[in-house]
């Protein structure tokens, strides 16, 4: 049925041909699609059509052409080989010349797999997949079977990528940088918790920026955050106007021996979720209700007075809420000095929030992972499949260019002109 593809001259109507092809098919009894279906035949007859003019290219003539038969390298028959593709299994005959000098390009020596498979692969991986999940869904869609150790071995191919990413050059000034860590399960001898850290930062042109993924060797501390902010300034960050973190004790010293200028701000969710868990839930909505006063302040001064006010209501039934409020308090009021633009963007990590959501996803699919390689490389196959349509780009400048005019006009002279903003 494919071999009618040759009688068709480029002028046939290609809705026509395709018209033609599906009734012939379904008057052949043959399925669209699956082993032996007709998309199958045709793209094998597309694969050998392209390994022939591979190796007419090579040869130097045509298939039958007499000049083959100068006695010099010629085609020496075939070898049949199956590769799976989209469609699933598809056989191909891959031409041989006498030498042994031909490397076709199309279907490469030893090569089993198209390459859009190992992307689908990839893809798969990084909505949370796991192997054996990923080679049921190739079993159910394209009748092909695919191991374990083949889909690791896919996944394993974004190492060296990864391992770039994670040490490019960064920009020189970021007007914002959220961090924040996850926390993932790793086999090392047996299961244990490890915090993954995150940093995102947003650049002079409002667009953001995942500046890498660190893999801790404990819980959450101020000390290894040292060193991966240490990381990113030795990658070119020379100065941050503000890092937005939450509430880890010594985190702000870390902050300010990386930058000495940059403003440390805690994120006011963090702080008051962590105010809610010192109470009783009855308490929540009044609580709430006399929290707002103080981070909706016109200025320091005034928060302070409404703290106050705050103090004497509950200081009396829950003095650790007092006490959480006080040692944050330096970390807590700089957002109040700016305007309403700065302060809508910088007030939470719900930047890096929503990342993480993403990141927790594929790391619940899981459960846990053998190795620290292994759930980085998880995450960073969830961070290179982000935003693969460009609108949440759009959305990110968007959002953030009213605050990087303010930036502009409070930061003045540390960041790059945003003439272009």
């Amino acid at each position: 049925m494919t071999d009618n593809i040759e009688a068709m001259t480029p002028q046939t109507d290609q809705q026509e041909l395709a018209e033609q092809l599906v009734e012939q098919a379904r008057a052949d009894g043959v399925e669209l699609i699956g082993p032996g279906g007709l998309l199958t035949g045709l793209t094998s007859k597309v694969i050998n059509t392209a390994l022939e003019v591979e190796m007419a290219e090579h040869l130097g003539y045509d298939k039958h052409d007499p000049a083959g038969r100068n006695g010099e390298n010629s085609r020496n028959g075939k070898r049949t080989k199956t590769v799976l593709t989209e469609l699933g299994p598809v056989p191909v005959d891959v031409p041989r010349d006498r030498e042994g000098t031909f490397e076709p390009k199309i279907v490469r020596k030893r090569q089993r797999r198209l390459d859009r498979i190992d992307e689908i692969v990839l893809s798969l991986t990084a909505r949370g997949l796991t192997t054996g999940e990923i080679g049921a869904h190739f079993c159910d869609v394209y009748g092909a079977t695919v191991s374990k150790d083949t889909i690791s071995r896919i996944t394993d191919l974004v190492i060296e990528e990864m391992a770039e990413w994670c040490a490019r050059p960064l920009d020189a000034v970021y007007p914002v940088i959220f961090i924040d860590a996850l926390v993932v399960k790793i086999r090392d001898g047996q299961v244990t918790n490890r915090p993954i850290y995150v940093v995102v930062g947003v650049t002079v042109n409002g667009e953001r920026d995942i500046l890498g993924l660190w893999a801790g060797d404990g819980g959450e501390g101020a000390k290894f955050w040292l060193a991966v902010l240490t990381d990113i300034k030795n990658r070119g960050v020379t100065d941050v106007c503000m890092v937005v973190c939450d509430g880890l004790k010594g985190l702000p010293e870390s902050i300010t021996t990386t930058w000495t200028f940059a403003t440390v701000q805690t994120c006011i969710l963090h702080l008051i979720r962590n105010t809610f868990r010192y109470a009783s839930k009855a308490d929540w909505e009044r609580l709430a209700k006399d929290l707002r006063p103080i981070y909706t302040a016109p200025n320091a001064t005034a928060a302070a007075s409404r703290f106050d006010e705050f103090t004497e209501t509950w200081g009396g039934k829950y003095p650790a809420i007092i006490t959480l409020w006080r040692n944050a308090w330096e970390e807590f009021i700089p957002f109040l000095d700016y305007d309403i633009e700065i302060r809508r963007v910088i007030c939470s990590t719900n930047a890096i929030e929503s990342l993480n959501a993403r990141y927790r996803r594929a790391v619940r699919a899981r459960g846990h992972f053998p190795t620290e390689q292994a759930a980085l490389k998880c995450l960073y196959l969830v961070t290179r499949s982000l935003d693969p349509t460009g609108r949440g780009r759009a959305r990110w400048i968007t959002r953030w260019k009213p605050a990087l005019n303010a930036f502009a006009i409070t930061f003045e002279g540390r960041l790059f002109p945003s003439n272009t903003l």
